[in-house]
């Protein structure tokens, strides 16, 4: 909850980097997992606007640098806001579904969670299955419509479904930038020598491939404001925008489970970095911002899908460890309008207790 953290800034800072044991590669001294994906805090308090039913910022915890990132927000982690608030009573139960309207505080948004409830808690047995997570769960449905253009202001920020930009260290590349959910960098993956059905591990290995990767994105980060130089991006942006590598259906393994995701079970292929690393999975707002982008013409996502599915909402995005799908829906009335992007997740309370922070981390902040 808010209110067990410090309010100064700096000191709550330095407190949540304590808790998870950062910088370290490791993070040994402290509840971090030493993976981006592991490395998150989703902070909850009372509502602080009245269309909403609970606050909550998400915070990104860099594993080797002293630093904490309140730039985006991240999917998995708002799938378990609704849940918590039920079950915490920060919102009347109601069966057998509570919709909880959700405070993103660090975009301004609303999150609309659609919560199944039984026995007046969040439900957690289930037989929704996400691909990447072992088991089922309940099936909770999140609506991040709210989120479109809410970290730059615009769905395109650039103004533009594709730019050609001049990359210092890569020459000239095309690119799509979106807002939805969290800002992405889109590129095909052949521009950049990829077939697009790489594993975590060979992009992760592939150093030379990643400084241009970089390059594009604190390229694109500069020329949206987010820092002033592209060598800033890594330092002062880490979080976002995200780099997604984007190549037409095809056959590939998952690399977590060795079966065939066959290309027909998809519309494209993506592969999501974030943190400067690559995604084991798919994050779901980077979801959002690719199913938004797959209905926008002249995007390369647009490009890359299979024409069927561009006239349908539901979208099919494979990634490294198989298949998730957006319900997407975007309108072009007044520029481009997300009215729908809806993303199913499941959650459950792991554990519950208290992180020992030592005395000298609260200094004299």
């Amino acid at each position: 909850m808010r209110g067990n953290l410090p309010a100064q800034p700096e000191l709550r800072d330095r407190v949540i980097l304590r808790m998870y044991g950062s910088p370290d590669v490791r993070q040994i001294d402290g509840v971090g997992g030493a993976d981006p994906l592991t490395s998150k805090l989703a902070i909850i308090g009372l509502p602080s606007r009245e269309d909403a039913d609970v606050d909550y910022t998400f915070a990104q915890v860099s594993i080797d640098e002293p630093l904490v990132d309140y730039a985006g927000n991240c999917g998995n982690i708002s799938s378990a806001v609704g849940p918590f608030a039920i079950d915490e009573g920060l919102v009347e139960p109601t069966e057998p579904t509570k919709t909880v309207r959700i405070h993103q505080t660090n975009t301004d948004c609303i999150l609309v969670a659609e919560v199944p409830v039984v026995n007046g808690k969040a439900a957690v047995e289930g037989n929704y299955h996400i691909d990447g997570v072992p088991g089922t769960g309940a099936r909770i449905d999140l609506d991040f419509s709210d989120t479109a253009g809410a970290v730059t202001g615009h769905v395109l920020p650039t103004g533009k479904p594709l730019d050609r930009l001049d990359v210092e260290g890569v020459g000239r590349i095309d690119v799509s930038v979106v807002d939805a959910g969290n800002p992405c960098v889109f590129v095909r993956a052949r521009d950049l020598g990829l077939e697009g059905t790489e594993t975590p591990d060979q992009i992760d290995a592939d150093r030379a491939l990643n400084e241009r990767i970089e390059r594009i994105r604190g390229t694109v980060a500069a020329e949206i404001g987010f820092v002033e130089t592209w060598s800033d991006a890594a330092r002062k942006s880490p979080y976002i925008p995200f780099f997604v590598l984007v190549s037409p259906s095809a056959d590939y393994v998952d690399f977590t489970t060795g079966r065939t995701v066959a290309a027909q079970d998809v519309d494209f292929v993506a592969r999501l970095l974030f943190m400067l690393r690559m995604h084991k999975a798919y994050a779901v707002t980077g979801t959002v911002c690719t199913g938004a982008a797959a209905k926008i013409p002249g995007t390369i996502v647009h490009e890359a899908a299979r024409p069927a599915s561009r006239d349908r909402s539901l979208t099919r995005i494979g990634h490294p460890a198989g298949v998730i799908d957006i319900d997407a829906d975007v309108r072009f009335d007044e520029g481009v309008q997300l009215v729908r992007a809806s993303v199913g997740r499941t959650a459950r309370r792991i554990m519950e207790g208290h992180v020992f922070v030592p005395r000298s981390t609260w200094g004299s902040g």
